[in-house]
């Protein structure tokens, strides 16, 4: 992608005003084994039913090349979330995965998570990175496999149906929390700078851009600046990978929303002295892992964000 243009064509600057998510609140609810965390609002129609609706898919930390108890066959379960995706009622305008997906950033695993995904029924398939896809390198096998048309160190940005998306990398420098660095920080600044304020913005990053749990590193030093940049907007909303749960938190005019995994479960914040592998009994790791489907219909005011565990 370059500056101007997005990838396959979409136009860097599809501008289509509508009505922003905001006044929204959270509702958490269990049904059928399904998780469904959404911003509601009372008397609109879910934009989930909706064929018109933008629609995609967030898989995360799918570490293929990681050996132990905790989940014996990480390719397993990462190749049962693709076929659940592909066999979805829908075509997804696109897939994003959110980071972690290999666990020690060898050029193989580069190759198997690339030709595994190269398998998904969507519009698109995008990527960040996590801090296992840049073990010894910097990211540079990450970026030789997925950096194609990416600015910097592989962060870029896309529109889609009126919706501007923010793909961040956060997990290079890093000392205890992620970080985003002034060239990055710069990069968002300007991005956002054209946009009208009623439009709805939509951030991926591995490592949260909340400050969820320091003690573990489960945040980003300088996200504050980089949401600073995004304060004029009606509504934001952050989506991350990293710590294997799901999470949702609302902060003014920004929602954030961790996903769970599809290879192993971490123990809740302060579990423990680090976050270690959760073995789980036998028959319960599935309902731990999972895949997360988001819908936006323009002239809604809420984002569907629906989890559901892997079949």
């Amino acid at each position: 992608m370059t500056a101007e243009d997005g990838p396959e064509g979409m136009t860097r600057r599809q501008l289509l005003r509508h009505t922003a998510w905001f006044g929204a609140a959270v509702v958490l609810t269990v049904t059928g084994g399904e998780v469904l965390s959404r911003i509601a609002v009372p008397g609109e129609a879910d934009a989930t039913d909706d064929p018109r609706a933008l629609r995609f898919v967030q898989i995360s930390d799918s570490h293929l090349g990681f050996k132990g108890p905790a989940n014996t066959m990480v390719e397993d379960s990462f190749a049962g979330a693709i076929k659940q995706i592909n066999g979805l009622p829908y075509r997804p305008d696109f897939v994003m995965h959110t980071g972690d997906l290999t666990h020690l950033s060898t050029a193989a695993q580069f190759d198997q998570v690339k030709q595994m995904m190269s398998e998904l029924r969507a519009g698109h398939v995008f990527t960040v990175p996590g801090e296992h896809d840049s073990i010894d390198d910097t990211g540079q096998k990450y970026r030789q496999a997925f950096g194609a048309g990416t600015a910097g160190d592989g962060w870029y940005s896309f529109d889609l149906q009126g919706v501007h998306f923010l793909s961040l990398v956060n997990t290079l420098s890093l000392e205890k929390l992620g970080h985003l660095g002034t060239d990055q920080l710069e990069f968002v600044r300007k991005d956002v700078a054209g946009l009208s304020s009623d439009t709805p913005i939509v951030v991926f990053s591995h490592i949260p851009l909340f400050a969820f749990y320091n003690e573990w590193g489960w945040g980003t030093d300088d996200a504050t600046q980089a949401l600073s940049y995004l304060r004029r907007f009606s509504s934001v909303t952050c989506l991350n990978g990293h710590v294997h749960q799901l999470f949702t938190k609302t902060e003014g005019n920004v929602t954030f929303h961790s996903a769970t995994t599809t290879a192993y479960p971490l123990p809740r914040p302060g579990d423990g002295p680090a976050p270690k592998p959760v073995t789980l009994p036998a028959g319960k790791l599935r309902d731990a892992l999972g895949i997360r489907e988001v819908a936006y219909r323009q002239g809604n005011r809420s984002l569907a964000v629906k989890d559901v565990k892997l079949a």
